[in-house]
């Protein structure tokens, strides 16, 4: 049982960890075409629907055109198996990409 357990739980955080990188991918490259930061983390907040969105914040930086652009996406991930506890891991992706002119 411990092992079914075990492997539940890394699934869903693996889950959550392509969510993320993603959504991060995602929203970069809405920054990136329309040098817009807002549009760019709604695109990541959109792309990452399944998490959390209390445990969930997405920033960026200025999208300056030629110069490369990030978009990063925290998630806190939280799993639970049963005899051995809980445990809360932090999940970062960051997407990078040079901003059109």
């Amino acid at each position: 049982m411990l092992l079914i357990f075990g492997l539940i739980a890394f699934a869903r955080g693996y889950n959550a960890k392509v969510t993320a990188t993603h959504a991060a991918r995602e929203g970069v490259r809405v920054l990136a075409v329309t040098r817009d930061n807002t549009l760019g983390e709604n695109a990541a907040l959109n792309a990452a629907q399944t998490l959390d969105p209390a445990n969930l914040t997405v920033s960026s930086t200025a999208c300056n055109p030629g110069d490369p652009t990030t978009l990063t996406v925290n998630y806190v991930f939280t799993y639970d198996i049963p005899v051995f506890g809980g445990r809360t891991v932090n999940i970062s992706e960051t997407g990078v990409m040079r901003c059109g002119g």
